[in-house]
């Protein structure tokens, strides 16, 4: 199988909270937006990858999807995200397995896991003998 784009698919139980939360709370860049004017779909740029808010969906009371994001600081950004109404569901904490998680939720309830990878984990290192 060839992959030749993808993105993920968030159908949201209230298209303008959601899109308002990724665009003004989270801060994503709108990659761009399509259908209905007054309630456009809107593709966000995220990451190496592109997340779709649009459609509706019933409530529900487990999201089945978390969002991981990787982030420069994941303290920084979990007080930054609080502060501009996200609700926080963690604080950052280093992970037995070395990397920083801070979470947080979307309006829905999705889970945003918001991941800084420290400068001495093998992430970050080319393991390849020299």
């Amino acid at each position: 199988m060839d992959v030749l784009s993808s993105r993920i698919l968030l159908r949201p139980t209230d298209l303008v909270r959601s899109r308002d939360f990724y665009r003004d709370v989270v801060g994503l860049a709108v990659h761009r937006e399509f259908g209905d004017p007054d309630q456009p779909g809107t593709v966000f740029f995220l990451g190496n990858g592109l997340l779709e808010v649009s459609g509706h969906s019933e409530p529900f009371e487990v999201p089945p999807l978390s969002l991981w994001l990787q982030v420069r600081d994941a303290r920084a950004e979990y007080a930054r995200l609080v502060a501009a109404g996200a609700r926080g569901l963690r604080e950052a904490r280093q992970e037995f397995w070395g990397l920083w998680e801070a979470w947080i939720s979307d309006p829905d309830g999705v889970r945003i896991v918001l991941v800084q990878i420290p400068d001495d984990h093998p992430l970050r290192r080319d393991r390849r003998p020299l």
